[in-house]
């Protein structure tokens, strides 16, 4: 019991200091280098892209109040080029002001989210207006395709017929 004092002490056997021969553990193979000519896609490449099309989402109360508190900040700290500082003291002035002094400002977020969301269902109907004029278009090319391989298959089914008379001749 005296040398059970430690939280964790276990024996170590001697075969697990030895040194250990590489011929019979074996070595570690380096990782094969991939092709350089092959290039893989990135994670920009697989990402879907954006549409420029698109409007832009409506800033908050917060950055509303953010346009005209960094005009004032840059007037009374003109030294202060850091757009951290200017966020910091921003996040500060925003937190201590009471809800009638943020009125203002969530007005206006209201009202740019307002128009925001006409521009998206005009957006979304055009949108949706492509898409149906597309899907119509691939329709018609399998429509067209389709049709092809038709004649195609009873070209060869009369040909099967020829060939099946051609055999009784013999």
């Amino acid at each position: 019991m005296k040398g059970s004092k430690g939280k964790r002490t276990s024996k170590v056997s001697k075969e697990a200091l030895k040194p250990v021969d590489d011929r019979k553990v074996g070595k570690r193979k380096a990782a094969v280098k991939a092709d350089k000519g092959i290039k893989r896609p990135t994670k920009k490449d697989l990402k879907a892209k954006k549409d420029p099309n698109k409007p832009k989402r409506p800033s908050s109360a917060f950055f509303v109040f953010l346009e005209d508190f960094r005009k004032e900040y840059k007037r009374e700290n003109p030294n202060v080029k850091s757009v951290s500082a200017v966020g910091k003291a921003g996040g500060q002035k925003w937190k201590s002001l009471s809800q009638s002094e943020r009125a203002p400002y969530e007005a206006k977020a209201a009202k740019r989210k307002a128009e925001y969301e006409k521009l998206m269902k005009a957006y979304d109907k055009k949108a949706s207006a492509a898409e149906d004029e597309e899907s119509e278009r691939s329709k018609s090319e399998v429509n067209d395709e389709d049709e092809a391989s038709e004649e195609e298959h009873e070209d060869d089914d009369n040909t099967e017929e020829d060939d099946d008379d051609e055999e009784d001749d013999d």
